[in-house]
């Protein structure tokens, strides 16, 4: 055999075997049992794209059900909403937990994640509705038992995890003040959204803010570029790039010792939803940052607000509750990629060396942050 075809028929062989040799390593990766809570009220798709890259994290790192030694099903196991098959029909369960059931969920669970409470939508549902405007809840919201559930893990010393939305709408406000006291955190009633376009007529671009806008300024919508959007309560603030933004994409900022604990990078872009609040006493992990010019920054002051605020907070006592500030499970993800063990090597196909490269938050944040989280809980678990 000639050298030059000896050496693409090595390659080849390599291509086809790593897989199958990375999938027979993740085989027989020893199982980490946990009985992890699931929350997430925010599914108007099988897909289930607000908690599915939590299950790819749980999946790869061998995270495994308690009772059955299985993997955690994205689709089946967690609390909320369900939508069922055929789609067409619009029909859909809602598995929830009544009162009667926390005590026994509680005293059996080891951790609990709140992915999204936001809640599906009539407009959402129904197929062919417009998206942009808003509609009828079918179904969400940050409720007394999630408030209870959360309460009695956090005093048992489990691991709590709440990520946005918990305090916003369509949480009723006493509910909403309930859980920012348990996460000893405060809110500021801001909200913001990075959008690669401000043009009103981009796809799903959510026309009720030009109205808010409009009624707020008495003038027209007109912005057309990126930039981040913040609401809070009926006031809006756009902040457009070369307007008031340097660079429109918020970044997350994480210091070296945080780095080198949770194996994160110091910066790493975001595009989803977030919100702002005050850590009090918490432990500040990671924080976002808007870059704003002088003008951007005179603006934020005018509303009490910096251009730098906190990610992910941690309680700073038994430091078990954490409270991630962005919409940080919203990631669409092949399931199947997460039984290959280093998968996340293939760096030339995941996501480019661009650091505006949205698709790196969750290849080089989140999925590290989420495993350090888990296995140094399972870790201690093994020593009680």
């Amino acid at each position: 055999m000639k050298k030059p075809l000896l050496i693409v028929t090595i390659i080849l062989a390599v291509i086809l075997v790593m897989p199958v040799i990375n999938l027979l390593r993740w085989t027989f990766q020893a199982k980490k049992p946990m009985g992890i809570i699931i929350v997430d009220k925010t599914v108007p798709t099988l897909e289930c794209v607000k908690h599915k890259s939590l299950d790819w994290v749980l999946t790869n790192d061998r995270v495994v059900k308690k009772e059955k030694k299985t993997s955690y099903s994205f689709r089946k196991d967690y609390y909320g909403f369900m939508p069922t098959r055929p789609l067409r029909n619009h029909l859909y369960e809602k598995n929830e937990y009544r009162l009667a059931d926390l005590p026994d969920i509680w005293s059996k669970s080891d951790a609990v994640y709140f992915a999204d409470t936001y809640g599906v939508f009539f407009n959402d549902w129904y197929q062919g509705l417009n998206v942009s405007r808003k509609s009828r809840r079918l179904f969400g919201a940050l409720n007394n038992n999630d408030n209870l559930l959360i309460k009695e893990m956090k005093d048992r010393n489990k691991l709590v995890i709440c990520e946005y939305n918990c305090f916003d709408y369509p949480t009723a406000e006493y509910e909403s003040y309930r859980i920012q006291e348990r996460l000893g955190i405060k809110w500021s009633g801001w909200t913001g959204k990075y959008y690669s376009s401000l043009d009103t007529t981009g796809k799903d671009f959510p026309i009720w803010m030009t109205a808010m806008y409009r009624r707020q300024f008495k003038k027209p919508w007109t912005f057309k570029k990126s930039g981040i959007v913040l609401l809070k309560d009926k006031a809006i603030m756009v902040l457009e790039e070369g307007t008031l933004l340097k660079s429109s994409l918020p970044y997350i900022i994480t210091d070296s010792a945080n780095c080198a604990k949770y194996k994160v990078p110091s910066s790493v872009a975001f595009d989803h939803w977030f919100d702002i609040i005050d850590p009090l006493q918490n432990n500040v992990i990671s924080k976002f940052k808007i870059e704003t010019n002088a003008l951007g920054d005179s603006l934020l002051a005018e509303f009490g607000l910096t251009n730098q605020f906190p990610a992910v907070t941690q309680e700073p006592k038994q430091m078990r509750t954490f409270y991630f500030s962005g919409d940080f499970t919203s990631t669409e993800i092949p399931v199947w990629t997460s039984r290959f063990v280093g998968i996340e090597k293939l760096k030339f196909i995941l996501y480019s060396s661009k650091p505006d490269d949205t698709r790196r938050f969750f290849w080089l944040y989140y999925k590290p942050l989420i495993s350090e989280i888990f296995n140094d809980y399972y870790s201690s678990l093994g020593k009680k």
